[in-house]
């Protein structure tokens, strides 16, 4: 779809969009609607810019904003509910299938000073593989003085759906160690690293281990605050009530063929998210939108 604010570029194996608008660049590629890169002129990147990260085909790309969906993390751990809408004996991967799934691009549209681009994802014949169920996938970015991201799912089929799903956003940070998260002052989560124990955050969230914890209850904002590079990311949140956040640290990246062994360093996930007890019912006709917005300003 010719237009000046978007140019195809292939990376790899992988069909890619560059997309720019307003002093601002965006990088997404055709597998997975996957944004991979983020960045404002003059600033720092707000997208971890992992230069491991592999671009091949059937393979996710570890940075950007993964789209997790119909179900996320292991197939297991999602509430019955969502397993029950699976049928089939192969192995479930991690994170759903739309992530190496090939979109469409759809619109791209100016509105006042908003670019809006949306990528879809079109609906096989008696649906997915394995998961035989008529909804509809659209992936929304609006690029103004921020970015927006929302993931709509569409239920046309005439049964109740339940799904989980996730934005699995890889925050740039200067040194994970010297960043705090603000907002989850006295909520429950689960910390799914140590043997999933429920627990209550006290003040803000410091990094000095491994990370993999589920935020329950999680209001509509979220700060990153980062004094090395002396800025303040806002995260504002739609349809969420749920936010993992995760840092694999020393050990686990060592084990990523896609991660430098220092690559924990700068990287910092916050994903929206719909899951445990925030599991989205999908009603016959029902659509649903899970959103974040991303702001940056200075301290």
């Amino acid at each position: 779809m010719p237009t000046p604010h978007v140019e195809s570029v292939k990376i790899d194996e992988l069909d890619c969009w560059r997309i720019r608008h307003n002093g601002a660049e965006l990088m997404v590629a055709q597998q997975g609607a996957h944004l991979f890169s983020y960045q404002r002129a003059g600033e720092q990147p707000l997208i971890w810019p992992n230069k491991a990260a592999v671009f091949k085909a059937g393979k996710g790309i570890r940075t950007g904003v993964p789209v997790c969906w119909p179900w996320f993390g292991v197939f297991d751990r999602n509430p019955h509910s969502v397993q029950a809408m699976r049928q089939s004996d192969q192995p479930a991967g991690a994170h759903g299938f739309v992530r190496t799934a090939l979109w469409e691009l759809a619109t791209t549209e100016l509105e006042g000073d908003t670019l809006r681009v949306d990528l879809v994802l079109p609906v096989p014949a008696g649906g997915f593989p394995g998961w035989p169920h008529q909804v509809d996938l659209k992936l929304s970015l609006r690029l103004d003085d921020h970015l927006h991201i929302g993931l709509t799912s569409h239920n046309r089929g005439t049964d109740t759906v339940p799904l989980s799903q996730a934005l699995h956003t890889y925050f740039a940070v200067s040194d994970v160690r010297n960043v705090q998260v603000e907002g989850l002052d006295g909520l429950a989560y689960i910390d799914t690293a140590d043997g999933w124990a429920t627990r209550q955050q006290a003040g803000p969230l410091h990094f000095g281990a491994e990370t993999d914890r589920i935020y329950l209850d999680t209001p509509a904002q979220l700060h990153i605050v980062d004094n090395d590079w002396q800025r303040r990311v806002r995260l504002s949140s739609e349809g969420s009530h749920s936010t993992v956040i995760w840092n694999p640290w020393t050990e686990r990246a060592k084990a990523f063929d896609d991660m430098a062994d220092d690559g924990w360093q700068g990287m910092l996930c916050i994903e929206t998210a719909n899951v445990l007890d925030d599991v989205v019912a999908l009603a016959p006709g029902e659509s649903h939108t899970l959103g974040v917005s991303i702001t940056s300003s200075a301290l």
